[in-house]
């Protein structure tokens, strides 16, 4: 635990008069976080990944499926075609688009979003078939803006991402072996482009977020 953590529940311990919790009820806290109590899950016979693009569609967002990762820049430059956009992209530290060959024309930049910003390409930790969502870990390679601050966001992730249920994302993430903290400082579950019916119950995208949300889906 960190200094500023040790002391923030410190300041909140003391706050409310009470000391460190007794030895055999951090025991049992301990127990019930490292092995928790799986429970009730929608049951579905659907293929995941088939399931995940469908729902993809349900809530406005569009996909691309590729067999390899040679074929993401091609996915991605009709995307940018279609919707008339120059190749200037804002794009995470991730290791699978590291292994994507981009055309040399394009403006790529490895770096946080800025307001101008009218795309950005990302990779994902998980997808989560249940609801056609995307679940993206802060951190320093994967600053936060990128999913945000530009109209289009494209997410890269290979089929081999997709769980079938939201429970399954944070057992993935108790998991995880290369060094990072267990918890993230967020974690954003995305669900198609942002949509807000605010205004007469009338849905309108990209009111707090990515007007488009595009998902390349690597299938091999």
């Amino acid at each position: 635990m960190s200094t500023a953590r040790e002391q923030i529940i410190g300041d909140i311990r003391r706050s409310l008069r009470r000391g460190d919790l007794p030895e055999a009820v951090q025991q049992d806290l301990r127990s019930r976080l490292s092995e928790p109590e799986q429970g009730i899950r929608p049951h579905f016979d659907q293929d995941p990944v088939e399931r995940f693009v469908e729902k993809l569609g349900n809530v406005s967002a569009t996909v691309s499926r590729v067999s390899g990762v040679n074929e993401v820049a091609a996915a991605i430059g009709q995307y940018l075609e279609q919707h008339e956009l120059d190749t200037a992209i804002v794009m995470s530290d991730d290791a699978l688009l590291e292994q994507v060959d981009w055309p040399d024309a394009w403006q790529i930049e490895t770096r946080p979003a800025r307001g101008t910003d009218r795309v950005s390409v990302t990779g994902a930790f998980c997808a989560i078939a249940e609801t056609g969502t995307l679940a993206l870990l802060s951190a320093a390679a994967s600053p936060t803006t990128l999913n945000f601050l530009p109209d289009n966001h494209i997410v890269v992730i290979r089929a081999e991402q997709i769980v079938s249920h939201i429970e399954d994302l944070w057992s993935l993430m108790r998991k995880r072996n290369d060094g990072s903290p267990v918890m993230p400082r967020t974690v954003n579950l995305i669900t198609g482009p942002s949509r807000t019916a605010d205004v007469e119950q009338t849905i309108q995208l990209g009111a707090h977020g990515p007007r488009r949300f595009h998902v390349v889906l690597v299938d091999a």
